[in-house]
């Protein structure tokens, strides 16, 4: 752009003026936000990628302990974790353990959250009481369920009282009920916490979608399944996985604290596998071995609870 002014000897003369910088746009963020996040992305590298990475590396050594030297083993401690029952049997344990834990988990939490979310008379203490589990600590709940199940427990006495002292047992020591009671701990711990939840976010559901489906006839159970169980279906989807994840990674600390694995390989699941080999065997090679397997069995668990829990619209 070009204006006229006037020279010291009253000629005019053109002089160019620069454009003004155009101003910035409202909605455009600043890129400066970015440097705020370069801790989180540091901690995020350094503690959850480099520890990932760090299991694949070790799966390929021969390492036999923290202080002993260590070689390359390539594919060889694949082939001895594949050769050994005991892995075998710790796979068939972890199936059974995910196949029965995490369904009936997430069925009676459902149920359970969309009856609290009807604000029956006491909702906020059933909150509170469902939500006590989940404040205990491992060890704690691992000894309520120790003097529950041990040969002068509650459950045997009560049997005996009742008159089927025939039925009592040893069911911690016991090839056939020890993976059992580790399944009815985990169902335990975790329902009254999902719960909470899953009634947390039906509370959210517009009241109006049940009062319609009620009008048209339909009783409580086919509104909870029909009606709202539809609409947060991709959240049910979220609370599986993060159960799955705990179910698959975090039985090792209940095994450890009640069955040791046993009796025999009838508790040992693939988590505490890992532990066992690394801690107690002193084989980190053959242990992060099954880690990486149980790394690729999460993925693949993840990628399919998300396909069946997709929305369809």
């Amino acid at each position: 752009m070009t204006t006229l002014t006037t020279t010291p000897d009253g000629s005019a003369a053109r002089r160019s003026v620069p454009p003004p910088s155009p101003a910035p746009a409202a909605g455009r963020p600043r890129q400066g936000g970015t440097v705020l996040a370069v801790p989180a992305l540091v901690w995020y590298l350094v503690f959850m990628v480099g520890p990932l990475l760090a299991i694949f590396v070790i799966a390929a050594l021969h390492w036999p302990g923290m202080l002993q030297p260590v070689s390359f083993a390539g594919l060889d401690n694949a082939r001895v974790v594949l050769d050994d029952p005991v892995f075998w049997d710790a796979v068939r344990n972890t199936s059974v353990q995910l196949a029965v834990a995490v369904p009936v988990m997430i069925v009676c939490a459902f149920m359970l959250g969309y009856y609290v979310a009807q604000r029956p008379p006491g909702h906020r203490v059933i909150r509170y009481l469902l939500f006590i589990p989940g404040l205990i600590s491992t060890p704690a709940k691992a000894m309520v369920f120790y003097a529950a199940l041990s040969p002068d427990g509650l459950v045997n006495g009560g049997l005996e009282s009742i008159g089927l002292g025939s039925l009592a047992d040893a069911w911690l020591a016991s090839p056939s009920t020890a993976l059992a009671c580790l399944i009815a701990l985990d169902i335990w711990a975790g329902i009254g916490f999902t719960a909470v939840l899953f009634a947390a976010r039906l509370g959210s559901v517009p009241d109006e979608l049940g009062e319609a489906a009620q009008l048209d006839g339909a009783g409580h159970w086919r509104t909870m399944w029909s009606v709202h169980f539809p609409v947060i279906r991709d959240y049910v989807g979220v609370v599986t996985m993060l159960q799955f994840l705990w179910t698959l990674f975090g039985s090792a600390q209940h095994v450890l604290l009640l069955t040791q694995g046993g009796p025999g390989t009838s508790s040992t699941t693939l988590s505490f596998l890992v532990y066992q080999k690394a801690f107690i065997a002193a084989d980190l090679g053959y242990s992060q071995t099954v880690g990486v397997l149980l790394f690729l069995a999460g993925l693949v668990g993840l990628l399919t609870i998300r396909r069946v829990f997709r929305q369809n619209y």
